[in-house]
This record gives C-alpha cells, sequence and structure tokens, in this order.
C-alpha cells in the first residue's frame, strides 16, 4: 500500500480529505488508482490512517477515513546529521539510506578538505533534490515524518547551529586508534526520550585541525566508531544502527 505524506490536518473524521500536487500525480498517473484503492496518509501532527479513494477528478484525489493507526516508527531521541560535502552520489545515498535509519534532520556543509564545491546559483536545486529523496525514502521506511535538508556553507555556520541541539558529537578517527570508542555509547546512555544530538562527520579526509579546534571550543564530544576505518558514506549509518539498536531493540526489551 502506497504512503503519502500531507500538510493538512484532518479535522473531523468524516471529513473528505483532498490530494492535490505531486501525490495527486502519483496515485492518478503513475499509480493509475481507482476509487475504492487504499493508502496511508501521514499528517503533520505524525498521526497516520488508511484512507480510501472515493473520487479522482482533473486535479484532485479526494478520499475518507477508514481507519486510524497507532504507529511508533520514530527514534525516541533527534538525530541530526552533518556531513562534509562528498565526491559522487554519496550525499544521496547517506540521506536515503539514514532516513531509512531514522534520522531527523540533515545539515550537509562545505568542510575544509571538500573536494565537492557547490555552486551557489544551484544549492536550491540540490537541497530539493535531496528532500525528494529524504521524502521518498521516509514514504518507503514508513517514517511518520519527513527529515528536513539544509545546507550550511562553512563549518563556521555549522557551530551556529549548535546551540540548538542537548548534545554535539563529532566522529574522530584519532579518538578511536587512541582507544575511545565509549563515547558514543555513553552519550545514548545519558540521553533522554526528546532530546537531541548534532553528529558531525568530515568528508573524505575527515575533520581538519582547525575543525577540530572549533569542536574542542563548544566542548562537542570526540567519538571513534568501532576499530575499523568506515567510510565517510558509512560512518552516519554506524551512528544511526547503534542508536537504533539500543533505543529500538536493547532499551525496550530491558524496560
Amino acid at each position: 500500500m502506497q504512503r503519502y505524506f500531507v500538510t493538512n490536518e484532518l479535522e473531523n473524521d468524516n471529513d473528505t480529505l483532498s490530494i492535490t500536487g505531486e501525490n495527486f500525480h502519483h496515485i492518478a498517473r503513475v499509480m493509475r488508482m481507482k476509487e475504492s484503492d487504499q493508502v496511508f496518509i501521514v499528517f503533520p501532527s505524525k498521526k497516520t490512517c488508511i484512507a480510501a479513494i472515493t473520487a479522482i477528478n482533473e486535479e484532485e484525489v479526494l478520499l475518507n477515513l477508514v481507519k486510524w493507526l497507532e504507529e511508533d516508527t520514530e527514534l525516541p531521541i533527534e538525530i541530526t546529521i552533518a556531513t562534509g560535502l562528498p565526491k559522487g552520489d554519496k550525499l544521496e545515498l547517506i540521506i536515503q539510506k539514514s532516513t531509512e535509519l531514522g534520522a531527523h534532520k540533515f545539515i550537509p556543509y562545505k568542510a575544509e578538505r571538500s573536494v565537492v564545491k557547490w555552486d551557489d546559483k544551484k544549492v536550491i536545486k540540490k537541497i530539493e533534490r535531496l528532500q525528494k529523496i529524504a521524502q521518498e525514502a521516509a514514504e518507503q521506511s514508513h517514517r511518520t515524518i519527513i527529515p528536513e535538508v539544509h545546507y550550511a556553507a562553512s563549518f563556521k555556520e555549522l557551530m551556529y547551529d549548535h546551540v540548538h541541539y542537548d548534545y554535539v558529537i563529532a566522529a574522530y578517527e584519532e579518538s578511536a586508534r587512541e582507544g575511545e570508542d565509549s563515547a558514543l555509547a555513553s552519550l545514548f546512555q545519558t540521553m533522554k526520550p526528546g532530546q537531541s544530538v548534532l553528529c558531525i562527520f568530515g568528508p573524505e579526509g575527515g575533520i581538519s585541525e582547525k575543525e577540530l579546534l572549533h569542536l574542542q571550543e563548544m566542548n562537542a564530544k570526540l567519538a571513534g566508531l568501532g576499530p575499523r576505518i568506515l567510510r565517510t558514506e558509512t560512518a552516519p549509518l554506524y551512528v544511526l544502527s547503534a542508536a537504533s539498536f539500543y533505543f529500538d531493540l536493547y532499551k525496550n526489551k530491558n524496560r
């Protein structure tokens, strides 16, 4: 069954739900659905329902509520993935897979060691494409939110945002070499439901010495991600998988 995010709430259970725009095009033109076909609808409040199509017009699909669903697919903490611009299509992979694993937000940033440079004139289009990837991944993985994608033109700009988070942690290869592999586990044990963490990852080549100084000035935690060296596109998935194991499986089981 297809899943669609809508921007308006359903005020009353008996109200008719109207879908237009891209979702309309996908339902009517791509999937070629018909009356009585059912879909999942996710509202801004994160509530999800099953709705049945009652009519398909030229620019609008009308649906009625079938039943509300009780879904709990989100991590209890909010993890923002900030990654230095990587080469090729690695950023698309990071956003797609990280959305599936529960990331709350993304901030690709221009790092000191980023080989890739974004043309200022193309930033909006690039973010729109990445946002679309996040939406499709959220639909596929039955998320109840679509992670937002924002761009930081420098590491300094990224740092301006750190005050909005309860914790900041950076993946730093040297921490693993020095045997510091407990910072991530300690962080998860400390965090409470509803709290947020900004997880920072460097591009190919890692975090620079200058960026490291900025992190130390703001008392960010430096974390090794195990004894193996991870690619820039693998590191965020490691952190999110660890969070999913701890909060979705281990902690729930031991309540």
